[in-house]
């Protein structure tokens, strides 16, 4: 009888063991496909907006005026400035854009800006 109550023990034991070690690697096994669902999701997502087109905004006329003052203190402009881009305005921008080998269409770009010393650039504009 007491064998047969020990090999019961050791069989309910063994059971339960087992059943204890499928558990855990069940365990073991879900969680390490949680992590790797997780994982795989993690990945940085962003929504992107459809891309804006570069719009320049028209100069107000403070800036104009700065110039304009800037012309006239090469010789560009004879006016004194009014803060409007006007014809003579136009006119003497395209003269300093030629004598400095710029494109001369006499509008306001970022390399004769910074040739007048109005730009945020520390390059030569050439």
């Amino acid at each position: 009888m007491k064998t047969v109550l020990l090999a019961l023990v050791l069989f309910w034991a063994g059971e339960s063991h087992a059943a204890g070690a499928a558990t855990a690697m069940k365990k073991t096994t879900a969680s390490r496909g949680r992590a790797l669902v997780r994982a795989h999701t993690r990945r940085k997502v962003t929504a992107h907006a459809a891309p804006r087109p570069y719009v320049q905004n028209e100069p107000t006329p403070d800036r104009y005026r700065e110039i304009q003052g800037a012309l006239a203190s090469k010789g560009y402009l004879k006016s004194p400035p009014s803060g409007a881009w006007d014809a003579e305005t136009e006119d003497a921008m395209r003269r300093y854009q030629a004598d400095n080998q710029f494109e001369a269409t006499g509008r306001i770009n970022s390399k004769s800006l910074i040739g007048l010393g109005l730009g945020g650039g520390t390059q030569d504009p050439h």
